[in-house]
């Protein structure tokens, strides 16, 4: 998979900065949506999404699972990664091999080759869900890239600064979108205000949202 960074025909994907280390990669993943969508329904088939606690009692208004070596989990003892799912406590899903390419493509291209993920986030947005502003700090070596995934109704993503405090700037999301982070920007405040009531062909009122790592 290859685009030209400076291809900015609203039919190709292209590339829009955020900021130095961040950049949305526009419709790179809407070729393989289908494929990508297919592949999420056979993991959750093996590991159910399923609506986590923080360690301070508050369930997330966003239903999750994971495939990969690692699946990131929250519970009373704290955020951390796990080998095992803790509802089947089985290894978690493979990672597809669709979703491997794309990450590793998508990291490539926003200027981070040699990505290689170990862990993959699948998130479930319906109307209301939201994903507050927190900085992915879990894993063991914050010199590898974020690649995020935006499948199915819109959203708007909140990249913030390296600061809670700082005014984060509002990006909106469509499907096929990928957001890559990572070098000066790897450790920024990032998050998703509440989704809205909307429809999407292939997902209908969900919005998915793919978070490739690598963890250890």
């Amino acid at each position: 998979m290859t685009m030209d960074l400076f291809d900015q025909s609203p039919a190709e994907p292209w590339a829009e900065p955020i900021c130095e280390g961040a950049l949305v990669l526009r419709r790179f993943a809407s070729a393989c949506g289908s494929e990508l969508l297919v592949e999420i329904e056979q993991v959750a088939a093996q590991a159910p999404f399923r609506q986590m606690q923080t360690p301070g009692g508050h369930t997330m208004s966003v239903a999750m699972t994971c495939c990969g070596d690692w699946g990131w989990v929250t519970d009373a003892r704290g955020y951390r990664y796990q080998q095992q799912d803790p509802v089947s406590g089985d290894p978690w899903p493979s990672m597809p091999e669709v979703f491997h390419k794309l990450a590793k493509d998508a990291a490539e291209t926003a200027g981070y080759g040699g990505f290689e993920p170990d862990s993959c986030l699948i998130n479930r947005y319906l109307r209301g869900a939201k994903m507050g502003l927190h900085q992915d700090k879990d894993e063991d070596d914050f010199g590898h890239p974020i690649v995020s995934v935006s499948l199915g109704v819109p959203a708007t993503f909140q990249f913030g600064g390296l600061r809670r405090g700082d005014r984060p700037e509002r990006v909106p999301l469509e499907h096929g979108d990928v957001v890559v982070w990572g070098g000066p920007a790897r450790l920024r405040y990032h998050g998703v205000l509440t989704l809205k009531a909307a429809d999407h062909p292939l997902t209908g009122v969900c919005r998915y949202n793919l978070t490739f790592r690598r963890a250890r």
